[in-house]
């Protein structure tokens, strides 16, 4: 089974091209979803979580408050790599089951989406990568009509990220990667994504 990454950064379209993948019978783990399944309320994660930083990253009902445990990450680079270092094999391991199941079920192919693969490293585990990206412009005025923010602040989660130029040099620097541009409309994005399959030879089928 052909195992593909598929990243990009905030604004970019990533998530867009998931569902466009899926539509295309392609099945997509969300893996941004199982970093928060591996710390919920009674998992072993969230125990782990609270051992190593106190009860002051868990709320009034004992769930993992994401705000105060961020913030302690953000200031603390030691915290960050505690934190990486309880919750990546878990995050890990379920990816692995998870892509497991999908080579029993005969898929020719299955997609993990994750926002910070290139920062991890682990991109070069796949056997594909596909890297959405887009002019900084549009990714910044995505993000501020997505979420809301006033300029300042959607350049400072920008600026605090990966610049797509590096996670699309990786695209390049994969054997068998490439970058998704979406500049245009869905129509284009469509294409776009269409052409990327076909290049890196993605067997696509109808959804399920």
């Amino acid at each position: 089974m052909l195992r593909i990454g598929l990243t990009g950064g905030m604004g970019t379209g990533k998530s867009t091209v998931a569902g466009l993948l899926r539509a295309r019978g392609l099945p997509v783990l969300d893996l941004d979803a199982i970093a928060r399944d591996v710390v919920a309320p009674g998992s072993p994660g969230l125990a782990a979580v609270a051992a190593a930083f106190g009860a002051g990253v868990l709320g009034p009902d004992g769930a993992l408050d994401r705000a105060a445990l961020r913030a302690r990450v953000l200031a603390v680079p030691a915290d960050r790599e505690r934190l990486e270092a309880i919750t990546w094999p878990l995050i890990s391991a379920a990816s692995g089951s998870w892509l497991a199941a999908r080579a029993q079920e005969g898929r020719p192919a299955a997609v993990v989406d994750a926002a910070k693969m290139i920062e991890s490293g682990s991109w070069r585990g796949y056997d594909a990568l596909l890297v959405v990206s887009c002019p900084p412009h549009l990714q910044e005025a995505r993000i501020a009509a997505r979420d809301g923010h006033d300029p300042a602040t959607v350049a400072g989660f920008v600026a605090a990220q990966m610049p797509l130029a590096d996670k699309e040099r990786a695209a390049m620097d994969h054997p068998r990667g490439a970058v998704i541009w979406n500049a245009g409309d869905v129509a284009e994005l469509e294409r776009a994504v269409d052409e990327a399959l076909a290049a890196l030879r993605v067997p696509v089928g109808p959804p399920g």
